[in-house]
């Protein structure tokens, strides 16, 4: 069967949403070994990113924060619980409201994850400053998809 001509704003090479999802399959998969000496998985690290700028949150706000729904990192919250990384407490305010806190163990656990960013930097084979102009052009396609979202 020969194959047919679909055009190039159809082929796969050709759609940014590929070339997002292939980069972002990839950092996962690179971000794995250097998580697992920390028995972390990515978004475990994620979670504890979020916490180590601002312990406290409930799960709705780092669900937010995270940009996914709070039933889907439930799980996530109740291995880092299991782990001793932290804490899951009913808010005083309004008991429907779960707060998460870092434990002791799981403040420590920062000091030996600021190098995975460094790793990053390295293994792209780019200069910081054309990696932060990346990231603050796709924070920018981000926000904007946000907006055109009904």
């Amino acid at each position: 069967m020969a194959s047919q001509e679909i055009g190039a704003e159809l082929e796969l090479d050709s759609q940014l949403c590929f070339t997002l999802y292939s980069t972002s399959l990839l950092m996962t998969k690179f971000y794995k070994p250097l998580l697992k000496g920390l028995g972390l998985t990515y978004p475990q690290y994620l979670v504890l990113l979020t916490l180590w700028q601002q312990d406290g949150l409930s799960a709705g706000a780092i669900s937010r924060r995270l940009m996914t729904d709070t039933g889907s990192l439930t799980p996530v919250f109740k291995r880092l619980e299991v782990d001793g990384l932290l804490q899951r407490v009913r808010s005083r305010r309004d008991e429907r409201v779960v707060e998460l806190f870092l434990t002791e163990r799981g403040r420590a656990l920062r000091d030996r994850a600021r190098e995975i960013p460094d790793c990053v930097v390295m293994a792209s084979g780019q200069p910081p400053e054309e990696l932060a102009e990346l990231k603050a052009r796709l924070e920018t396609l981000r926000h904007r998809l946000q907006e055109a979202m009904p």
